[in-house]
């Protein structure tokens, strides 16, 4: 074996110590063996794990949580991930992940004691917010196995995690008559018409230019996105970074025309085609302010946010007959399955009427058999 061991006195009796050369040749040694089987057996593992390319030098693996995390966060920092996406890995990292594991050697952490972390956590803080800080430990720890540091993530393969419930919809979907009172009573009707019947993000839809707008076919080309994160104004690609088209009904064809009318193609479709659009304010704001004036009329009319008329725009598109594969392309799911989950309850209906065209299919059959045996007979 390359290397060799030699036995040492203590306070608390005789010790051995393993000295070895290490890939690059630099001599190294580990001591506080308490036996020569235990400092053989290491020796040996480490002659085979430079044999077949396996070692890990200990001395890497002597960094903190944070001194890695500068660079995995700077890692995930835009455009690598969007804005939106980036700022709550920070604020977990802060918050939950730096206070516990900050100052530690990467080298030290145990999945025992990650388990016990997500157990207190999880006592105090919602499955979300648990699962994303475990989230951030182990994708700085999945860095440090990459840049081969450590031999394995003990923030990977943990039980007992908290699970995350189904979400309860709750969501309102309004009418074709709701979207339209609410539109009259809107500053920007044409906005409020448009989240409806495309089922557009509200970043997107304020992110529209007039070059967007295909008034002949009449299609929406979604390929902005603008995000409020920290009262900034981020713009970049869609949710989902693909770029896609939007049809629009015909009668939203002279609004959007009128929109367009006089401004260059560079301009903002909704506004005054300078400034974004922000989302609205908390109950001050003008989305607000027509929901309200339409409750003063109809106290049966829900309150929403901009948001539920994208999901209005699925229920509309649902009752209109449209297969789930076309609503997944509006929306800009990344799959139909996705689109299935979100709105599992706008296809109840579906699976009812399956049932009945089943009966109806199986009755006829059985009848038409029966009349064949009679002529038969």
């Amino acid at each position: 074996m390359a290397g060799s061991i030699t036995p040492y006195q203590t306070a608390h009796g005789k010790r051995y110590r393993v000295r070895y050369r290490k890939p690059d040749k630099t001599q190294t040694d580990k001591r506080g063996f308490k036996t020569k089987k235990e400092a053989e057996l290491f020796l040996a593992s480490v002659t085979v794990a430079k044999a077949v390319g396996d070692y890990i030098d200990p001395a890497l693996a002597r960094i903190t949580v944070a001194q890695l995390s500068t660079r995995w966060l700077e890692g995930k920092k835009p455009p690598a991930l969007k804005p939106s996406a980036y700022e709550p890995l920070e604020i977990s990292w802060r918050l939950h992940v730096e206070p516990q594991w900050g100052d530690r050697e990467i080298a030290s952490i145990v999945p025992s004691e990650v388990q016990a972390w997500v157990t207190t956590l999880a006592g105090r803080r919602s499955p979300s917010t648990v699962l994303r800080a475990l989230g951030v430990l182990a994708g700085i720890l999945d860095m440090a196995v990459k840049d081969r540091r450590i031999p394995r993530n003990p923030a990977r393969g943990l039980d007992n995690l908290p699970r995350k419930g189904k979400r309860k919809t709750g969501r309102a979907y309004l009418t074709h008559d709701q979207v339209h009172r609410l539109a009259a009573e809107s500053a920007h009707p044409t906005l409020v018409l448009t989240l409806a019947y495309t089922g557009l993000r509200w970043g997107e839809a304020t992110a529209l230019r007039v070059r967007h707008v295909n008034l002949l076919r009449r299609r929406l080309h979604i390929e902005e996105n603008a995000v409020q994160v920290n009262n900034t104004i981020h713009v970049g690609t869609p949710k989902t970074h693909e770029i896609r088209t939007v049809p629009f009904p015909a009668f939203l064809s002279p609004h959007l025309e009128a929109l367009c009318a006089g401004r260059s193609p560079d301009s903002l479709l909704f506004g005054d085609g300078k400034v974004y659009l922000r989302p609205t304010g908390s109950g001050t704001g003008w989305f607000e302010g027509a929901v309200a004036r339409v409750r003063d009329v109809d106290p049966d009319f829900p309150r929403i946010t901009p948001h539920d008329l994208r999901h209005t725009a699925a229920s509309l598109a649902v009752q209109a007959g449209a297969h789930v594969k076309a609503i997944q392309r509006m929306l800009g799911h990344a799959s139909a399955a996705m689109t299935l989950d979100t709105y599992a309850d706008l296809f109840d209906d579906d699976l009812d009427a399956v049932a009945g065209k089943l009966d109806e299919a199986a009755r006829a059959e059985s009848v038409g058999k029966m009349w064949a045996s009679a002529i038969d007979g």
